[in-house]
């Protein structure tokens, strides 16, 4: 199964949208038994990126990379709870990420949430917009895979 035409079209409204499109459709393609059997999401992102690498050569693309610099990301508070040791920001592990290392150049975030997952996708959106705000990230975007016996993605939402 392959993205639809209408989200490629939404996909192609910002300048990363095309590498998505085609990371994503490598996924449901290559990758759809991972999403049938529903596998943990750091498997299905992690093969996510290794396909959006592909079409993003000049940058760096990693999951669940936690530093700007040599600090930690944080983010400050989003109306989200944070951990009792962290009481002035949230330290914050993006999904997938395409960026410079060692420097502030921020292209892409993710966040992506199987259609299986009970916890509220208002918390990822939430986060892509402190990352773009708090952080300097270009784009963001939300993804939402589904994984109940269909590789199919179920949503995408730019924040």
């Amino acid at each position: 199964m392959a993205l639809s035409e209408e989200q490629i079209q939404y996909l192609n409204h910002h300048p990363p949208g095309e590498a998505v499109a085609r990371a994503l459709s490598e996924l449901l393609v290559n990758d759809h038994d991972l999403l049938g059997i529903d596998a943990n999401e750091r498997s299905i992102t992690f093969r996510f990126a290794m396909y959006l690498q592909q079409h993003v050569p000049d940058w760096t693309v990693d999951c669940e990379y936690n530093r700007e610099g040599i600090e930690t990301k944080r983010l400050g508070y989003l109306e989200l709870d944070p951990d009792s040791e962290d009481e002035e920001a949230k330290t914050v592990f993006p999904d997938v990420i395409v960026h410079r290392r060692g420097t502030r150049e921020n292209h892409l975030v993710l966040e992506f949430k199987k259609s299986t997952s009970r916890v509220d996708r208002q918390i990822d959106l939430r986060k892509l917009l402190g990352y773009k705000q708090q952080l300097g990230y270009e784009h963001a975007l939300f993804v939402e895979v589904g994984t109940e016996g269909k590789a199919i993605i179920t949503m995408l939402e730019w924040a």
